[in-house]
């Protein structure tokens, strides 16, 4: 009699993804119930935050198994209808964004559905990547002989997709979140095809603009300028005078960064335990809970969260490279761009190597709009194997 094989669809799911994901937002609850249980505003409420957050894992893990179960053509019809409605609802949220968030974060990014806030750019995240692997997917078909004219028309087609995002994010403020998008365009730009030739001058020209920014930004005479062409405001500047200098207010704009550096440094190699919180950091339930695990768990436990990042980066770019489906690439590719900015922009800002953009740390953090952006992308790059196994 054959024996049944009880885990003869293992090959379709690929838990080098899932158990990372998995063990990360185990650390983001144990880390969420510290930062309440220890708010410094008073606002303790550490199981219902749990609750909360604990909600948004169910919906995001439904998303997962539901994506997962998309194929690929559908996944391209979706896209540019996906893109308009996004654009769409990131237009409304210019004129009709919570005035409360606003006030508390300094962007006009957020809805308010009754108790619960949303933040449309999370999501956009995944539509933008949906329509530029479909454009480029679809122009290197139509184009099988490549050359300058060629990817010069392909860059062209990148910054109409992208460039109206830009514009809508700028209106409301975020500067972080623009970040993240040039993060993943810039990923794609580069697995594109398009020739060196344009790239190399491409990526000179960035490093000109940005060093050209910092030198503004270091002087009073650029900061005005950048402030009267609307690229930064009063409260961007505050958070790089943090980063430049974290202990020169810590009663005013630096304490953040710098009670998040204490914290950090005070948890040793091992951390000081469980649910202890000696030293306060604001908004250390979002951007700031990497000084909770600093503080609870020390170096050793801030290097295993590390760790379970490197390994699902890792992981997902095996899947990018494994893939025949070259619009399975270019996802793949903006994913794993979007959650490695996202570690790299949080975990630096934390520990003083970057200035804090507001940006969350991925699978963590608590909030349901990021969160949901992470899993669906998580079950887009899971999608790749399991309709692979179900094709063969």
């Amino acid at each position: 009699m054959e024996k049944r094989n009880l885990f003869k669809n293992d090959n379709k799911i690929d838990y080098g993804v899932i158990l990372p994901v998995f063990l990360l937002c185990l650390i983001g609850l144990a880390s969420l119930y510290v930062a309440s249980y220890h708010d410094p505003l008073g606002n303790t409420n550490p199981w219902g935050d749990v609750f909360q957050q604990l909600i948004w894992y169910i919906v995001g893990i439904v998303a997962v198994i539901c994506i997962m179960h998309i194929k690929s053509k559908w996944l391209w019809l979706m896209a540019k209808y996906v893109y308009a409605a996004g654009l769409v609802v990131m237009a409304l949220l210019v004129q009709f964004y919570d005035p409360a968030m606003q006030r508390a974060t300094g962007s006009k990014n957020w809805f308010s559905l009754g108790p619960i806030t949303v933040q449309p750019a999370e999501l956009m995240k995944i539509a933008i990547i949906l329509m530029l692997a479909m454009v480029v997917t679809k122009h290197n078909a139509n184009y099988q002989v490549r050359n300058l004219k060629t990817d010069g028309i392909l860059i062209a087609k990148m910054l109409a997709v992208v460039a109206p995002v830009l514009i809508l994010i700028t209106l409301q403020d975020d500067f972080g979140t623009m970040l993240v998008f040039l993060a993943i365009f810039g990923g794609i730009f580069l697995m594109s095809g398009i020739s060196w030739k344009i790239i190399l001058p491409v990526v000179a020209v960035f490093l000109v603009i940005s060093v050209g920014t910092i030198v503004l930004v270091l002087n009073d005479g650029g900061r005005e300028f950048l402030s009267n062409i609307g690229l930064f405001s009063d409260y961007q500047f505050a958070r790089i005078d943090s980063w430049l200098d974290p202990f020169h207010d810590v009663q005013g704009d630096s304490m953040q960064v710098a009670s998040a550096l204490m914290a950090i440094g005070s948890g040793g190699l091992f951390g000081k335990g469980f649910n202890t919180s000696e030293i306060a950091v604001q908004v250390r339930e979002s951007d700031m809970i990497f000084s909770v695990i600093g503080e609870n768990f020390g170096f050793v436990g801030s290097a295993f969260v590390v760790l379970l990042y490197f390994i699902l980066i890792y992981r997902m770019i095996r899947v990018c490279f494994d893939t025949n489906n070259e619009f399975y690439s270019y996802i793949a590719t903006g994913i794993i761009m979007m959650i490695l900015f996202h570690v790299f922009e949080n975990i630096g800002a934390n520990i003083g190597l970057l200035p804090l953009t507001g940006i969350p740390l991925p699978f963590i953090s608590q909030g349901g709009s990021a969160l949901l952006s992470n899993m669906m992308g998580v079950g887009l790059i899971l999608a790749m194997r399991y309709q692979a196994a179900n094709e063969d």
